[in-house]
């Protein structure tokens, strides 16, 4: 395609959601409205109401209105239905406006069916008990996950333990594979900054999201750039009244305040956060010469003029240091194989290293949301972010800098309860530059525009469709791919269903080859999954099978295998999309709330067969950070008369592959990557007590982690000599303990 015409083809499809919505909207001319009443004139919130034959409709509010527009006109017959009720109508006719009408169903007790949804490769979080799987709240009362979002994602089927990595490594891909989003804008930088082998928290907190959607495979086509998986965060909206929270633990202390207004509020927090007690207790098994310690704070404004609009915005900012002992990996290595004049440095530094990081962190972000007489919906929402690391690898500066740039606007129309259609377009403008001192500088700037459409239909209260098709243009790599998917459910039972999954998804190459000025074309993935699942009385299970088929991996063609993650792509490397693998599995979850009065169990298990050619393997192999068993037990029990919360995890993770230098011949291939680490094994405990200090509800937590002082091992390193060193965590066993205190009460579902 030439490049004017490819510009205006781009241009169209940008405008094109506005475009749909817009002739939509224009064939809109009469205005129909009424109430829907039950038994003893009872108002019916959720009631579909439309006119027979026609896609014109509207939903009842909490107050059983419905109001919508249409361009029929004449003889009609206005319907309305509701799974708890006899579907009722009446005729009309209409030659203008009209008002007052009055629908009234009678209660249909023996037919109270729920609706069909699509559970296919995801787990919905939110304050919605009809959609729950995982709360807020269950995020922060799971023990061994620290209050980390991320932590307790790993609790869920079809994850890995990130062990001394940061990321999500979800179903077969490595963490560069899943984006995680927070109003629908994708964070660049969703860790804290930290040393080589030591996995950091993320920068997110339980309580300042209302919503968590965990998708493992199969996700929207809302997003893209994300072969494996997407965790979709939404900020919390309007507080319901104004508070204070502060609190103090053994690595810092926290503060915040909430003051409500009728129709808008303000958030301000700040932390400061200082580990050198923490790690001054307890026996580590690096050398941190400066525990990590920093600040953080945050602002947000939130402006709610009418029920149907809402604005956010808000400031985030953090800083953090720390200093580790490392070994060093090119200690004792022959000259002969260190590629680049950087790696040669290293090696004269001596077998260990000082390793400094210090970071600088900020985000700013603003959405819209407002409604249409029920019918249309507008999104629009815009971010930046910038991070700032200046490393030391002994007296060596590294410095990097990334940054991220968002817009994205969508428009969706709600033909009827059952029907609705998404439009939008999103467009991401990203870098990274990094310097190492005189040596060598690395830099790219990607911008991809893209535009999405999705339907969802319901045509049965037993059967949902969702199709959709991504656009996605990469400026860097000069390349346009279309990405359709499509999922379905189909109710079996009153309370079980099966759901189908299936779509194309795409990646930019790792940034570590897109510094070294690498642009080969998009990788690729194929998503098939199916599941089963059955929820009655707070008791759910659910069974999933998946296959992903990787295509056109980036693929080094040196046939030399590093095991350095931090390693630098050089200009002599040689890169394809040649690269291929799968990964199929599959993932079971149970939970339990109701066999136990104020218990909470669940167990979640995954089996993963998984292997791929990729980046500088030798051959097809499974990737280290592959356990092929995972199994997690999750118990929680509430004492009403201790006003207390217990809480115990036990994880189990089969050995995962590691590569050994030490074999010779044809057996570097033929046993590249076949020695496994020992078995991971950990059981963790917490507890929370409340207790009321006049107006002042305070929360006293404890957690102890890795009961047993299992010595858990992720992987080895090996030297120059061949001699290996394990990977394994900064502490094998920790105790943890703080203090919250709030002006607003807690209920015991907050411990």
């Amino acid at each position: 395609m030439k490049k004017n015409n490819y510009s205006a083809f781009l241009t169209s499809l940008l405008l094109l959601p506005f475009f749909v919505l817009g002739v939509i909207a224009a064939h809109a001319q009469y205005k129909i409205s009424g109430t829907v009443v039950g038994d003893k004139d009872k108002p019916i919130k959720g009631v579909n109401v439309y006119l027979d034959n026609t896609i014109d409709g509207a939903t009842t509010d909490s107050m059983g209105i419905f109001s919508f527009t249409t361009s029929e006109k004449g003889n009609q017959t206005i319907m309305a239905t509701e799974m708890s009720h006899e579907n009722t109508g009446m005729p009309i006719v209409i030659s203008g406006d009209m008002s007052g009408i009055v629908l009234r169903m009678k209660s249909n007790k023996a037919h109270r069916l729920d609706e069909v949804t699509i559970t296919a490769g995801s787990f919905d979080a939110s304050n919605d008990k009809s959609k729950t799987v995982l709360r807020p709240l269950d995020i922060v009362t799971t023990a061994g996950a620290g209050a980390d979002v991320i932590k307790a994602m790993e609790m869920l089927p079809g994850t890995q333990k990130a062990g001394a990595d940061n990321g999500m490594f979800v179903r077969g891909g490595d963490a560069s594979e899943a984006a995680i989003v927070v109003d629908e804008m994708i964070i660049q930088n969703a860790f804290f900054s930290g040393p080589p082998g030591v996995s950091t928290r993320s920068r997110f907190g339980a309580f300042n999201y209302q919503g968590v959607s965990f998708s493992s495979g199969g996700y929207s086509a809302r997003y893209g750039q994300a072969l494996s998986s997407v965790l979709e965060l939404n900020t919390t909206d309007m507080p319901e009244k104004s508070n204070v929270n502060v609190g103090i633990n053994m690595a810092g202390v926290y503060a915040s305040g909430t003051k409500k207004w009728k129709k808008s509020s303000i958030d301000i927090g700040g932390n400061y956060t200082n580990t050198t007690p923490f790690f001054g207790l307890a026996k580590t098994n690096v050398n941190f010469y400066a525990p990590p310690q920093g600040g953080s704070g945050n602002v947000r404004y939130v402006w709610v003029p009418t029920k149907d609009i809402m604005l956010k915005a808000g400031v985030n900012g953090s800083y953090n240091k720390s200093g580790i002992q490392i070994v060093n990996p090119y200690a004792g290595v022959a000259d002969s194989a260190l590629s680049d004049p950087s790696s040669k440095y290293f090696k004269s530094l001596g077998n260990n290293i000082n390793f400094e990081t210090q970071e600088q962190y900020y985000l700013a972000y603003i959405s819209y949301k407002q409604m249409f007489k029920a019918k249309y919906s507008l999104y629009t929402a815009a971010s930046f972010s910038f991070d700032k690391t200046d490393n030391k690898f002994g007296n060596f500066p590294i410095k990097q800098q990334d940054h991220r740039a968002q817009f994205r606007i969508e428009g969706k129309r709600f033909f009827t309860s059952r029907l609705n259609l998404l439009v939008g377009t999103d467009v991401q403008s990203f870098g990274i530059d990094k310097d190492y001192s005189t040596f060598a500088n690395q830099n790219f700037v990607e911008t991809q525009p893209a535009a999405y459409t999705e339907l969802e239909w319901t045509p049965l209260y037993w059967l949902a469709f969702r199709p959709g098709v991504r656009y996605e243009h990469s400026t860097l790599l000069n390349t346009d791919k279309i990405a359709p998917r499509v999922s379905m459910a189909i109710k079996t039972s009153k309370t079980s269903q099966v759901s189908l999954a299936s779509g194309i998804f795409y990646q930019d190459a790792p940034s570590q080859y897109l510094l070294a000025g690498k642009t080969p074309g998009m990788q690729e993935a194929i998503h098939y999954i199916a599941n089963w699942q059955w929820n009655k009385n707070d008791r759910l299970l659910r069974i999933e099978g998946y296959y992903k088929d990787y295509a056109s991996l980036i693929l080094e063609q040196n046939n030399v295998f590093d095991p350095n993650p931090y390693r630098t792509i050089t200009n002599s490397t040689i890169v394809s999309n040649t690269g291929s693998g799968y990964a199929q599995g599959v993932d079971v979850f149970f939970r339990d709330k109701k066999t136990i009065k104020n218990a909470d169990v669940w167990v979640s298990y995954s089996y993963i067969d998984t292997r791929r050619i990729y980046n500088n393997f030798l051959k097809s192999a499974t990737p280290g950070f592959i356990a092929k068993h995972n199994l997690n037990l999750v118990g929680k029990y509430f004492v009403e008369k201790w006003h207390t919360s217990l809480n115990a995890t036990y994880s189990y993770a089969s050995g995962r592959p590691y590569y050994n230098p030490n074999y010779k011949g044809a057996d570097v291939t033929n046993k590249f990557m076949c020695d496994m680490t020992p078995q991971y094994h950990n059981l963790a405990l917490s507890a929370a007590w409340l207790h009321s200090f006049g107006r002042w509800f305070t929360v006293f937590y404890v957690s102890l982690d890795n009961v047993t002082n299992q010595h858990n091992v992720f992987g080895y390193r090996y030297n120059a000599a061949g001699q290996p060193s394990a990977v394994v965590p900064p502490l094998y066993r920790s105790v943890f303990f703080g203090i919250n205190a709030s002006l607003s009460q807690f209920s015991k579902d907050e411990l």
